[in-house]
């Protein structure tokens, strides 16, 4: 689904894409989606990955500090997922990743932040 809707906005010629997963844990996905949409053509790729564990976070941030592609601007933050949620109402992401199950705060907040959500169950 996330290959899909990054190859539809490319087909809309979008040059520019702005991917947020709400539950990024050590953000593996994310780096994969920034990758795939550079891959797809996208010049400019601003991915924010968020998530309430210092550890995944870190080691996200590592993987992160090994990408070498001036186009893909992306940044892991340690945050509650609902207060995250509501700071995307400002600047929305094209796509939002977030976890099948949400608290019905975080449902509300996603319903708000106005992007394409996908849902997806961690493994």
């Amino acid at each position: 689904m996330l290959a899909r809707a990054l190859a539809e906005l490319r087909a809309a010629r979008r040059r520019a894409v702005r991917i947020v997963d709400a539950d990024c844990g050590d953000g593996a996905l994310l780096l994969a989606a920034a990758r795939h949409a550079r891959a797809l053509g996208f010049v400019a790729i601003e991915a924010r990955g968020v998530d309430g564990a210092p550890a995944l976070i870190a080691r996200a941030r590592a993987a992160a500090a090994a990408l070498d592609d001036a186009a893909i601007g992306i940044c892991f933050d340690c945050a509650d997922m609902v207060e995250a949620l509501a700071q995307e109402h400002d600047v929305p992401a094209d796509i939002v990743l977030a976890p099948a199950a949400l608290s019905e705060a975080a449902t509300l907040a996603l319903a708000r932040a106005g992007a394409r959500v996908i849902a997806r169950v961690r493994a």
